[in-house]
């Protein structure tokens, strides 16, 4: 079920009408309506697939129950490894099979000895590498006794798959967003409308900003071999803002409607595209995520301990084990890559923990050294993107090839790019919201509380109409539900 479409402006009313008449009841019938709308959710898509998450589910809360059983480290070792085995393996068998056999088909064609092995008809499950790391979260922090395991299996199985972040994240901490379903929850006005202005900025962004650059960049991507380099890079930037509004939109939505149902789940964006260097954008894009691999990881290998080559060799295995995660294509380990040489020159000069805070934060605008430095990290980041968007490595390449022409200093053509000029302006009114809102955890939390009552709605009826103008005439699904 998408969260723009009609079955989800009917489904989400109705169970939160619902969720809190059974608040009266106990808890436990409460965090079982949870589980059972999740599962309808998530089986609107593909109800065969419901058994793979019940089976991740399963797996986990057996052995979260064993690893608090057997107290010898050997037999807790073995259990940690049948969960880490098992998610991983189901990941590995769904997104990553054909990719491997594809690469060793290649290998031994290359080398003068082809087999003839077919390639499998596989269905990614849609969120699978969201809640399987979610779920591998929860084992290893009670095997390092950071968490007490759970015996509620309604409870677990609803953090599992907990309806708002299931298939596109936050990726949710167990020591988050587990203890959550053990404390009884009761409606909060304040937090139920700071939640809907969240999901009415999220609706922006994924409705209006991502769907409307998707339509050139996808026009621009597909026709690469047609258009200058002005376009192309052009079409970077239509990509890198259509990514951006997509995913964090979908993470504006997901946080929202926790908060509708009284559950907080962790800030997954801060505003990347202000960031001054590299490092900074990691720290503000896909927390969840990013502080995942530091966690369990980056951390675990040594982290910054050691000598540099050292620190140089698990921020390399971070990046490229990020790019991996994203999909089966070489595209997206040349983007992790990338992203972690442009993360090594901070690394080996100790500025990579230097803008901590939000720029200007005590201040309107930007410094001119700050306004550079995040001219300079969002082209560094729009080139990166282009990997991520491309077919394949020579698609890449060849896209890159042409930027770095004479043609980058020609005017932009493609077709209909006088219709586009509404898309300009939408992007400003855009990244203002975006600045004004900067210092705050959505763009809209604070923005027009203290403006008069006639002013604040007549603001919101104008992204309410926005959305209404712009939005597409079909359903468009968002970008990491192929992840």
């Amino acid at each position: 079920m998408l969260f723009n479409s009609l079955d989800f402006a009917i489904f989400l009313p109705l169970t939160f009408f619902i969720y809190w008449l059974l608040s009266k009841t106990n808890l436990r019938t409460q965090n079982l309506f949870i589980l059972i709308v999740s599962y309808i959710f998530y089986g609107w898509w593909d109800a065969k697939f419901l058994i793979l998450i019940f089976l991740s589910t399963l797996i986990d809360y057996s052995i979260g129950v064993g690893l608090n059983y057997y107290k010898k480290d050997f037999n807790r070792k073995i259990l940690l490894w049948i969960s880490i085995c098992l998610n991983l393996g189901l990941l590995g068998y769904f997104k990553y099979y054909n990719f491997f056999l594809d690469n060793i088909k290649t290998a031994f064609s290359f080398f003068g000895n082809p087999i003839g092995i077919d390639s499998l008809s596989i269905i990614l499950p849609v969120g699978i590498s969201f809640y399987t790391f979610q779920t591998m979260s929860y084992t290893i922090d009670v095997y390092y006794k950071k968490l007490e395991p759970t015996k509620d299996f309604i409870a677990f199985g609803a953090f599992v798959s907990f309806f708002p972040q299931l298939v596109a994240g936050p990726i949710e901490r167990a020591s988050n967003l587990l203890p959550q379903f053990y404390t009884q929850r009761t409606f909060s006005y304040h937090k139920s409308v700071d939640g809907l202005r969240q999901i009415l900025w999220g609706l922006f962004k994924k409705m209006v900003i991502a769907d409307n650059c998707a339509k050139y960049a996808n026009l621009i991507f597909e026709n690469s071999n047609e258009y200058s380099g002005s376009t192309l890079f052009l079409g970077g930037v239509f990509f890198t803002f259509q990514i951006y509004g997509d995913f964090s939109g979908y993470s504006d939505i997901a946080i929202g409607t926790s908060r509708l149902f009284g559950f907080n789940l962790m800030k997954n964006f801060a505003f990347p595209y202000f960031s001054r260097d590299i490092a900074e954008f990691w720290r503000r894009w896909h927390i969840s995520l990013s502080t995942w691999f530091r966690d369990y990881l980056y951390l675990p290998l040594g982290g910054s301990k050691g000598n540099l080559s050292t620190k140089i060799r698990n921020t390399f295995i971070v990046f490229l084990v990020s790019g991996f995660w994203h999909g089966a294509n070489w595209t997206f380990i040349i983007w992790g890559l990338l992203n972690a040489i442009y993360f090594l020159p901070l690394l080996l000069t100790n500025n990579n923990r230097k803008n901590i805070e939000i720029v200007a934060l005590n201040s309107s605008l930007p410094s001119l050294k700050d306004f550079f430095k995040i001219v300079f990290t969002f082209v560094m980041v729009v080139f990166s993107w282009i990997f991520f968007r491309s077919e394949n490595i020579t698609h890449a390449f060849e896209i890159i090839n042409h930027i770095f022409s004479k043609s980058l200093f020609t005017i932009p053509e493609f077709e209909g790019i006088k219709k586009s000029i509404y898309l300009y302006l939408l992007l400003i009114f855009f990244i203002s919201i975006e600045w004004i809102g900067r210092r705050n955890e959505h763009a809209l939390e604070s923005l027009g509380l203290k403006w008069n009552f006639f002013t604040k709605w007549c603001f919101y009826a104008f992204i309410v109409f926005l959305i209404g103008l712009f939005m597409q005439t079909e359903e468009t699904p968002f970008i990491y539900f192929q992840f």
